[in-house]
């Protein structure tokens, strides 16, 4: 019996290691697959590589970044995905402050201090009650080295570059879920009501006690 397929995009400085629960729970009865976010400078190329290593029918999980990337799938080829869920993204492109951060980030990885940027990113990645969580922060902390810095660059352009996906939102006619961390430091309650608002017949899950 040929198996549903399952098509994860990844958030930014993570890798499919991620992912590793969600596997557990589905791998007996989906066929999975991680897409990949490391080689292209554009969202736009991220999904078309996506698109050209899924079959002709899939189901996304999205997770912030892959969002972005999933936003863009729905622009290409809205009829291959047969469900969407949209993890902690958010629809906007980024305003002045967003990119200023960005390139704060930017500057820098370019003057070595890659290791800098993870530190300071952990707090609004992390539920505050796990930022002493040693095992969690190892984890964190290995899929960024593991992404390292070149690719941390070319999905942070990436991510700057992006288009506004919100006037997209109102023709994604696929079954979609969005799920937040009520403690999401980096999306708020506001985004994901937008999405909501604008995704025909989509549904909204927080989960208690958990950040990005």
């Amino acid at each position: 019996m040929v198996r549903p397929v399952v098509v994860f995009a990844s958030g930014q400085l993570l890798t499919q290691e991620v992912w590793a629960p969600q596997a557990a729970a589905l791998s007996r009865d989906y066929d999975l697959r991680f897409s990949d976010h490391t080689c292209d400078e554009t969202v736009a190329g991220m999904a078309a590589r996506l698109l050209d290593e899924a079959p002709g029918r899939f189901h996304l999980i999205a997770h912030a970044m892959g969002g972005f990337t999933a936003f863009e799938v729905m622009r290409q080829a809205p009829e291959r995905v047969a469900s969407l869920v949209l993890i902690a993204t958010l629809a906007p492109n980024d305003g002045p402050a967003q990119t200023e951060r960005r390139q704060g980030y930017i500057r820098l990885v370019e003057s070595g201090r890659f290791a800098d940027v993870v530190e300071e990113r952990i707090p609004i990645l992390v539920h505050p009650a796990r930022r002493e969580d040693a095992p969690l922060l190892a984890t964190v902390r290995r899929m960024a080295a593991d992404t390292g810095a070149e690719t941390f660059l070319r999905q942070q352009r990436a991510i700057m570059a992006r288009p506004d996906s919100r006037p997209l939102l109102p023709a994604i006619a696929c079954r979609t879920l969005l799920i937040r961390g009520a403690q999401d430091a980096i999306t708020t309650e506001a985004h994901q009501q937008e999405i909501l608002a604008g995704i025909p017949g989509a549904r909204l899950e927080a989960i208690d006690d958990c950040g990005h």
